[in-house]
């Protein structure tokens, strides 16, 4: 099934299914594929490329960041540039930056780095895209796609997924050096993994059976339509949402159209409308967004998650309609009393 969804035939690709969160798959990159002195280039839209390159510098693999402005992707023309100027082990691309909204363009990045710099595999952080965004492993030749569970994919949190190309395991057979993890390292699972594939018993690591069974669920649900129709009705509703919040006056993070993600939306705040009150209103009516997680910019903006069941169920006009009513009430309530925030929160907190 995992196949299907990261639409692989190839024999040579693997799956890994390990008990963790989405960061375990980037340890399970960093230890596995790189090795201690190896140079990586880390494409940054937003607070997880900071994080992936953390990572590394754990396992003493140097990361270099292209870094674009808040909202923004890097562009071909620079990653080319850096592409030239360098030989990478591998690159790292956040298909869609959860703290930004940012979708990268990752058919693009994939066919760049196979015309300049063929030997350098392609990592992708699909943990808010998998289920959501088009990818296509086989056909933009990838080598690494690593995703969760609680996603798009619309399981419980605690499963750290990725699909691997036979050039990435082949990458790690030919390592010099040992793997830098006992929990993450491919030694111990990948024959875990083949056993599981060929319905034979094997034990490395205690696994999650519910969540196994869950996952199991939830693919079967996503798979019992063509993958393309999941994905456009993501798109349509991902427009409808977009133009609402547009038709407010609210602007996005990801201000060009290109670099929208389709399972989710940040939304900077109007000056003097605080992100607490309006996570607070909409909390009250059962609805959840998420506040700002960019480290600069983090108290401005609030963000929306529309991907996976909330999508495909039709739950999300409830949610918009939510969103516009207490923004419409704070709006209002703001302007005719601009001092009203700190009246609020003294109430909120008293006693």
């Amino acid at each position: 099934m995992l196949r299907k969804l990261f639409q692989t035939t190839n024999p040579a690709s693997q799956p890994f299914v390990v008990s963790g969160s989405g960061t375990l798959g980037w340890d399970m990159v960093a230890a596995n594929l790189a090795e201690p002195g190896d140079d990586v280039l880390v494409l940054h839209s937003g607070y997880f490329a900071d994080s992936f390159a953390d990572c590394f510098g754990v396992y003493d693999v140097n990361a270099t960041q292209l870094k674009a402005p808040i909202g923004d992707r890097p562009q071909l023309a620079e990653i080319e540039k850096a592409l030239q100027e360098k030989k990478y082990k591998l690159i790292t691309i956040t298909h869609v930056d959860t703290s930004t909204g940012v979708l990268s363009d990752v058919k693009g990045v994939a066919e760049l780095v196979h015309r300049v710099s063929p030997e350098t595999l392609i990592v992708v952080d699909g943990v808010c895209s998998v289920g959501c965004e088009e990818i296509r492993f086989d056909e933009w030749g990838l080598d690494v796609i690593l995703t969760a569970s609680q996603k798009a994919i619309g399981c419980p949190a605690g499963l750290s997924i990725l699909m691997t190309s036979g050039r990435a395991i082949e990458t790690f057979k030919t390592r010099k050096t040992p793997p830098g993890s006992y929990f993450g390292s491919f030694k111990n699972w990948l024959p875990i993994m083949q056993n599981y594939e060929a319905k034979k018993p094997s034990y490395f690591a205690t696994p999650s059976p519910q969540l196994i069974r869950a996952l199991h669920t939830s693919l079967s649900q996503i798979l019992s339509r063509p993958l393309e129709d999941r994905f456009a009705v993501h798109a349509a509703t991902s427009q409808r949402i977009k133009k609402a919040i547009s038709e407010l006056g609210l602007k996005q993070l990801a201000e060009k159209p290109e670099n929208q993600a389709n399972g989710m939306t940040a939304i900077y705040l109007p000056e003097g409308i605080p992100a607490p009150l309006v996570l607070g209103a909409l909390l009250k009516q059962g609805v959840i967004f998420a506040g700002g997680l960019h480290k600069a910019i983090a108290p401005k903006y609030i963000r929306f998650g529309h991907m996976g069941v909330s999508v495909v169920s039709f739950v999300v006009p409830v949610l918009v309609s939510s969103f516009l009513f207490s923004f419409q009430i704070f709006s209002i309530f703001f302007i005719i009393f601009p001092f009203a925030y700190s009246f609020l929160w003294c109430l909120d907190h008293q006693g």
